[in-house]
């Protein structure tokens, strides 16, 4: 196994960084009210999805905002909604993305809108029962792996979409997520965790395991999940069904940004065999990089870790915030003295599209 860690100071100029293409804005809505699939307790019946892509040359792109935009909480970057295609290349390769828990496809938009830049379709899905736009349920937050499913469901949708579909390079698909969503793509690519262990580890008078700790936008979730857990068999069931496998052999690439990782059984990132990066910071105070990215890093073969070092933390992969969302929710918007999140923004999403465009060829890993 080969593991490169490049841990660097950064000198990038804040804002997107020089791009190929003008970048589009759109929203589908895929399984909508189908009565079959989980939807963990949320009262929307539909995987609601943000895309942005390779956008016509002569559009005018107009500032995003997370929120109202009289009164955003964060920037979504700048692109022209529902714009036309780019009419070349034929194809286009593509991203899926996936955000942390309690987030919303929206808060990708920092990464999204800089692939589109750079000649990729990006997606990101509304996860149920886990984003901030319909609300928050204890399975959606618990049963974390049936965010890979919303990802395959999310690719079958968009390969079948009448207007994106027809350009898509099905050979060229990758995925990057945030935190939980960065669990989310490493399942994709194969890792499996058991997640189940928290019922165990968690059912005890006095709980110090990590997982046990509620998260701030459900400060009561591992209450409720251990009620749920006795009380419920087919949830007890649901919560075993992490042991399986979610690997989507369609996915040829996975960009993970301060992944939640330490549930994986090193046996199954051992078997990976697509290409991984890894990128976290070393403030990180919620997900401890040497637990996670450094340890999925020291299991996969051959992927790569880079770890920012200084203060930057775990929100600042989130989407830049604005004067109200630094007022409000500073935990979330305010990042330690002399770390640019615009500027690690810039980074990352350089080394993420550096990544999929060496990785995602023609001719692919299986």
């Amino acid at each position: 196994m080969a593991l490169l860690v490049a841990v660097a100071f950064l000198c990038v100029p804040p804002g997107r960084a020089q791009t190929l293409y003008k970048v589009g804005v759109t929203h589908r809505a895929f399984l909508k009210d189908d009565a079959s699939y989980d939807w963990r307790g949320s009262k929307v019946h539909a995987l609601t999805t943000t895309l942005w892509y390779p956008a016509d040359s002569h559009v005018t792109e107009t500032p995003q905002w997370v929120g109202d935009p009289a009164n955003a909480f964060a920037s979504a970057g700048s692109a022209a909604a529902d714009a036309a295609l780019a009419p070349a290349p034929a194809k286009f390769p593509l991203i899926l993305l996936s955000y942390g828990t309690g987030g919303s496809a929206l808060m990708m938009a920092w990464l999204g809108t800089q692939l589109a830049g750079h000649g990729f379709i990006a997606v990101a899905v509304n996860h149920p029962g886990n984003n901030a736009v319909d609300g928050y349920t204890v399975q959606g937050f618990t049963l974390g792996w049936e965010r890979a499913v919303d990802l395959s469901k999310v690719l079958d949708g968009m390969l079948a979409d009448p207007e994106f579909g027809p350009r898509i390079d099905p050979h060229r698909v990758g995925a990057a997520g945030f935190s939980y969503g960065g669990y989310t793509v490493l399942e994709l690519a194969g890792g499996i965790g058991d997640l189940s262990v928290a019922a165990t580890e968690c059912d005890v008078p006095h709980p110090t395991a990590a997982i046990c700790t509620s998260p701030p936008e459900m400060p009561d979730l591992m209450p409720r999940a251990l009620q749920l857990y006795h009380a419920d068999p087919a949830y007890r069931r649901a919560l075993d069904a992490s042991r399986q496998s979610y690997r989507d052999p369609r996915i040829r690439a996975v960009f993970a940004i301060a992944p939640l990782a330490m549930v994986f059984s090193p046996q199954s990132l051992e078997k990976i065999r697509i290409p991984v990066e890894i990128v976290a910071g070393a403030g990180d105070p919620i997900l401890s990089p040497q637990a996670n990215a450094a340890f999925a890093a020291s299991h996969i073969p051959n992927a790569k870790l880079t770890i920012y070092p200084g203060g930057v933390g775990h929100y600042t992969f989130l989407d830049t915030c604005t004067p109200m969302g630094q007022t409000t929710r500073p935990g979330l918007c305010v990042d330690h003295p002399g770390v640019d999140r615009n500027a690690i923004h810039a980074e990352t999403a350089r080394k993420a599209a550096a990544f999929f465009t060496e990785n995602l060829t023609l001719i692919n890993n299986p």
